[in-house]
């Protein structure tokens, strides 16, 4: 007499942690997202990494909600009662000279030093990555006049540079954006154009050339797409020496111009007053120092996560 055979039991369904991380995936939409889910997996166990993350995060936050969150008006102040008054319970951080709140325009602060970070982000970060990838792919004499010009602005420190652009179009935060984007892009072309000459050996890109897809197509849809994930960790990286670039043209009286509340002025502004009451130059050297750091920290975390062999 046969056996009558066992019914199968239905195989459980598999989960979002099983689904994102198939090494089999069904689509190009569950393939994006495994893979930034693997690269966060990697990113979340970085603390200091995770660390760098929240104060950006802050720094966001409070620049959004600046209105809301500065107790006092960034750019007035009584010069008869409230000048040069140290830290207290009514002013948490003090005042400087003009008898402003420190704190207020510290929180105000923050949009000046966002709005250099965004903008030369945006600004020079696809210049660095256009220059890069077509003279890695082009090569031959385009490649030669593209890196001599990049070794021209890589053989003058940023600082030096930006002031000369800005003594050129004149003091303001608008020229000095522009004037640390044009001096921030040569680092990313640099780069760029080292795995350009990486990728253009490839079969894949081989292959793209067989089927008769132009120079152009294959580097707007093949190679740039490849470099991006460099370019955005170098970006990160840069950070921090933007933000110490815009300070410094802020302390020199190029950047921001007074009453905009920007931290390197600050810091100038409180430089004569630093023996005695040092609150004034302090609250701001410590948020350039800290958010340089955040930068720091956050780019060394996407480093590590945007590694192909770290990511799990």
């Amino acid at each position: 007499m046969n056996a009558i055979p066992a019914e199968a039991s239905p195989q459980p369904k598999p989960g979002l942690h099983d689904w994102l991380m198939s090494d089999r995936p069904a689509s190009r939409r569950q393939a994006a997202l495994g893979r930034a889910y693997g690269v966060w997996r990697v990113f979340s166990r970085n603390r200091l990494a995770m660390l760098g993350l929240l104060i950006v995060l802050i720094l966001v936050f409070v620049a959004v909600f600046a209105n809301v969150l500065a107790p006092y008006s960034p750019t007035v102040g009584d010069l008869r009662t409230t000048r040069l008054l140290p830290p207290s319970t009514t002013f948490w951080l003090g005042t400087d000279d003009q008898g402003r709140d420190i704190l207020s325009r510290l929180i105000h602060g923050s949009r000046v030093t966002l709005f250099v970070v965004i903008l030369v982000a945006i600004l020079a970060a696809p210049i660095g990555l256009l220059v890069g990838t077509v003279a890695g792919y082009a090569g031959g004499l385009l490649d030669a006049a593209l890196m001599r010009i990049t070794d021209i602005f890589l053989a003058f420190p940023r600082l030096i540079l930006a002031l000369a652009f800005v003594a050129a179009l004149g003091p303001g935060i608008e020229n000095a954006v522009i004037a640390i984007a044009i001096t921030s892009w040569p680092p990313y072309a640099r780069m760029a154009r080292a795995e350009t000459l990486t990728i253009r050996q490839t079969d894949y890109i081989a292959a793209v050339q067989l089927i008769g897809a132009s120079p152009w197509r294959i580097v707007f849809r093949h190679i740039m797409p490849l470099c991006v994930s460099s370019v955005i960790v170098r970006v990160t990286l840069d950070m921090a020496g933007i933000i110490l670039t815009a300070a410094g043209l802020g302390f020199l009286g190029l950047g921001a111009q007074p009453p905009m509340p920007e931290w390197g002025a600050m810091i100038a502004a409180g430089r004569q007053y630093v023996l005695d009451q040092w609150w004034v130059a302090a609250a701001s050297g410590a948020a350039i120092f800290l958010i340089s750091l955040a930068f720091n920290l956050l780019g060394d975390g996407l480093r590590d996560a945007l590694d192909p062999k770290g990511v799990k």
